[in-house]
């Protein structure tokens, strides 16, 4: 396995399809179970990865992360080992390959020796930093995790993790809160104003505004806005950015005249929708903007989009 450079969770697959494969020859093996306390009292976090709907006990950056470890042996075998532990670990994971670990905690959970029969142990970490929100994009994921090792000479070591989800509330300086206020136009053609009643908003806000015709001599269709995510990793030329639409809806249908003026209501509440990240451990950075689209008869596409900043009230 020495050779096995791709990622950790490759290594880990081939170490239970080695363990599975050992069992049938006489080597002992053993099932693990992580089990986290009070995790039916905590809020959990629906994420979609790999296109898989997954479900994670939710934690805060101050909470004790704390339970117990169960091993289970197979069958009646004695499995000598080189030692048991727990670790806590902060990893964030480009999609290309690297890996960067910010967080890591050991406890150990028991010496070198021999199992002879099923056990069970406390864990206990309550001093482990948590400083970031896990995340979950595009070409990066932020994530937290148990992993547990049974370490072995003479066979693949039995590992298992268990994940969970850290949300924290945002440090956000909300006493300077200006409205946005900008026009936009095309020469003699096209001439409108929009606002909203602030930059910043929490993530079960509601965002208020209204746009205002001036000058019309576009044969208008219907208006749009639309909430985008922009996704940026790495730095220099090595930077990637990707965006996608979180909602769109059409706030307008026909062709708007001069002094005309549409009102814009839109609840945050709704959406999958995490704060504004900037520069996480200077490798990623998650921006929201506001993208007011008009479409003419012709459906050309006029746009003009502003950020605003979201943050996390509660957790």
């Amino acid at each position: 396995l020495q050779g096995c450079s791709r990622s950790y969770i490759t290594c880990s697959i081939m170490d239970k399809f080695l363990n599975k494969a050992g069992a049938l020859v006489g080597i002992a093996n053993a099932d693990v179970d992580i089990r986290l306390s009070g995790a039916e009292d905590r809020p959990r976090h629906a994420t979609v990865r790999e296109g898989n709907q997954e479900s994670y006990v939710v934690y805060s950056g101050d909470d004790t992360v704390c339970g117990e470890v169960s091993l289970k042996l197979e069958g009646k075998k004695k499995l000598e080992h080189q030692g048991i532990k727990i670790e806590f670990l902060g990893h964030i994971e480009m999609f290309y390959g690297n890996v960067q670990e910010f967080t890591s905690l050991v406890r150990e959970l028991q010496a070198p020796g021999v199992l002879t029969e099923d056990q069970t142990y406390s864990f206990d970490f309550s001093s482990v930093e948590k400083p970031y929100d896990s995340y979950n994009g595009i070409n990066v994921r932020l994530r937290y995790f148990l992993r547990v090792t049974i370490a072995r000479q003479y066979a693949p070591n039995i590992t298992e993790e268990h994940e969970i989800w850290v949300k924290n509330v945002s440090t956000v300086n909300t006493e300077v809160n200006n409205p946005i206020k900008m026009e936009v136009g095309i020469e003699d053609c096209l001439h409108i104003e929009f606002e909203y009643n602030r930059t910043k908003y929490h993530l079960r806000d509601v965002v208020i505004g209204k746009i205002y015709f001036l000058l019309v001599r576009l044969k208008i269709k219907h208006m749009e806005i639309e909430i985008r995510r922009r996704e940026s990793t790495g730095t220099g030329s090595d930077l990637y950015n990707e965006s996608e639409t979180i909602t769109k809806f059409e706030i307008m249908d026909g062709a708007p005249v001069r002094g005309e003026s549409v009102p814009v209501r839109l609840f945050l509440s709704g959406f999958d929708l995490t704060p504004t990240y900037r520069n996480v451990n200077n490798k990623f950075s998650v921006k929201y903007y506001i993208n007011l689209v008009l479409v003419d008869e012709d459906d050309r596409r006029y746009f003009k989009q502003q950020e605003i900043v979201l943050w996390r009230k509660h957790i």
